[in-house]
């Protein structure tokens, strides 16, 4: 037997049966807790930056801890929103240990699928808020720059949809909700729609402008618009698939138990810090690059293009959020191959029945 094909053959199954069944559990919690935490993190923010709650950072500036500037004003009474505020983190913690322990037959195949099952439901609902908000605000934009949003809606409805927090307030968010809903009964995300749209956008534009002489700002908008969504929402389908370029010389090589540990480390070391350092950065403070653009409703400088510039950066959260779910999905299925469970995916792609 080669070398090559003795390290692929020897690997977690090797180790004594109690250290190995011991592993199960713990690449459990760990993957489950680097996620959920992710959205304990959103959560935080949320309630932080729309919400005025204190927020962890302003606790332990407050108490002198860590560094951290204390805040311009003393929290007060509002200590105990703070507390709060970090016990979600232990405690969604502690409910995943819990969790874990109370389901030993789960496999970690079976955790991965309903990672990706989640992220997927996010991709859903993001693809077709961007569809409906895109067609709706481009119907919005159109009859603004051709003076008809008045006939059609009244002058001081036409006035205010010219203001971007009303427009986001009044015609994005009901959207949103709707898109929500629509994903809810959908099991598939239309990223080959969402393609196709990209195209016909494009074309749209070639047409009018070089047979009419006819543009606007919101038709270039558009065009970018859903661009961006297809190429961050599609990444953690393309990950899935391992549809991603692989620049290396060595992994097409591996056997599937060496693939399954680069798979693996790779997603625990590189891929899942990664993501979370979009979000953490993003989020940051009211000013970063996600959380500013998102507070202001920001907007491009033309006045008659789409008001979804504030949009776009909430795509940063999508792909981060997405990209993490299938990254610790990777991690579990990986392990999974390592581990020998009977369920274990053999073939790139196999444990997704959610894109």
């Amino acid at each position: 037997m080669s070398i090559a094909a003795t390290a692929d053959s020897g690997a977690i199954s090797d180790l004594p049966a109690a250290a190995s069944g011991s592993m199960q559990p713990a690449m459990r919690i760990l993957a489950l807790s680097v996620s959920y935490l992710g959205f304990v993190y959103l959560a935080n923010a949320y309630l932080v930056f729309w919400l005025d709650w204190p927020g962890v950072v302003a606790l332990l500036g407050d108490a002198g801890l860590l560094g951290f500037a204390a805040p311009k004003e003393p929290l007060g009474g509002r200590v105990a929103l703070a507390i709060l505020q970090i016990a979600f983190y232990p405690v969604t913690v502690a409910a995943i240990v819990v969790y874990v322990l109370r389901t030993r037959a789960r496999t970690l195949h079976m955790d991965a699928k309903r990672l990706s099952a989640i992220g997927a439901f996010v991709a859903r609902a993001a693809f077709w808020t961007v569809l409906l908000v895109g067609l709706a605000d481009a119907v919005v934009s159109f009859l603004r720059v051709e003076g008809l949003l008045p006939d059609v809606v009244g002058k001081g409805l036409a006035q205010d949809l010219g203001k971007s927090s009303f427009r986001a307030q009044v015609l994005h968010l009901p959207l949103m909700a709707a898109a929500i809903a629509i994903s809810l009964f959908t099991r598939s995300v239309g990223f080959t729609w969402l393609a196709l749209l990209v195209v016909v956008a494009e074309l749209q534009i070639v047409i009018l402008r070089f047979l009419y002489s006819y543009e606007q700002a919101f038709m270039a908008d558009l065009v970018r618009f859903w661009y961006a969504a297809l190429f961050l929402f599609a990444s953690a389908y393309t990950l899935l698939h391992e549809g991603h370029v692989r620049v290396d010389v060595l992994y097409s090589g591996f056997g599937p138990r060496r693939r399954a540990w680069v798979n693996a480390v790779g997603a625990a070391i590189l891929g899942a810090p990664v993501c979370w350092i979009v979000m953490t950065m993003g989020l940051a403070n009211k000013f970063s690059v996600v959380s500013g653009p998102l507070l202001s409703f920001e907007v491009t400088q033309a006045g008659f293009g789409l008001y979804v510039k504030y949009m776009l950066a909430g795509y940063l959260l999508v792909f981060a959020v997405t990209m993490l779910l299938e990254f610790m999905a990777s991690l579990l299925s990986n392990a999974g191959v390592l581990l020998e469970e009977a369920d274990a995916p053999q073939s790139k792609g196999e444990s997704d029945a959610h894109y």
